[in-house]
């Protein structure tokens, strides 16, 4: 047998060789048909879930279901003596939202939840609420600064039980006088406990109040939020 043969044998079996191998590795990687699946399923998880900014209007619910509501201007239930909004759902910037869902989870180990009496509040609204009651202390002048409910960084809101009872905490909602006021003490100690409660668990999760309304918060952001007027679209 020549050097050339010998050559030519040897080059053919490691060829065989290098063959064989390939096959029996190729049975431990992910078939391509298997990789282009996952690859769809990433894209459609994505596309089931589209970027929402920070600052864009939501409606809480569709974030949480552990608040409660009684929206008083869906219904006749407040100073206007009628309804001005075309439905009860709650509207906040999506930044505010989660706050709230800080809030309320904290809460939630006390037994306690949030209840909404209002929310984001379109300008025309507050419009009206100016010609009834022209009193910047608790209705904001919609024609200088405007209410941050305008901007969907306020909110109104109270405590309840698990029972959705509501704690006491002196004076219904939208009373004009000062007993509403943060700073009236002449008030029964489990009212004054509730709302340093109710205060001290939103300005942990970055609201603050304002001096003359016990149950109104705004964000901490929210005076960089523009104002709107728009109406709240119903399911």
């Amino acid at each position: 047998m020549t050097y050339r043969n010998i050559y030519l044998i040897i080059c053919l079996f490691l060829l065989i060789s290098c063959t064989t191998r390939t096959s029996k590795n190729s049975s431990s990687e992910v078939p391509i048909d298997t990789i282009t699946i996952i690859n769809t399923v990433t894209i459609e998880e994505k596309a089931q879930k589209p970027v929402i900014s920070d600052t864009a209007f939501v409606a809480i619910i569709e974030y949480s279901d552990q608040f409660n509501y009684d929206m008083k201007y869906a219904i006749d239930d407040n100073f206007l003596e009628k309804a001005v909004y075309s439905c009860d759902k709650c509207l906040v910037r999506k930044e505010v939202a989660e706050s709230l869902i800080d809030a309320s989870n904290f809460l939630d180990e006390l037994g306690l939840k949030i209840k909404f009496f209002d929310c984001y509040r379109p300008l025309t609204v507050q419009k009206q609420m100016w010609e009834i009651y022209p009193d910047a202390r608790y209705v904001a002048n919609p024609y200088t600064t405007g209410s941050i409910h305008n901007k969907g960084g306020a909110v109104d809101i109270t405590l309840v039980n698990v029972q959705g009872e509501e704690l006491d905490m002196g004076t219904g909602f939208d009373f004009f006088g000062e007993e509403a006021h943060h700073a009236y003490s002449s008030l029964p100690d489990t009212v004054l406990t509730n709302r340093a409660l109710l205060k001290k668990v939103m300005e942990q999760y970055g609201f603050q109040a304002i001096k003359t309304e016990w149950w109104h918060y705004n964000f901490k952001n929210a005076g960089n939020y523009a104002l709107s007027d728009f109406q709240t679209k119903c399911d």
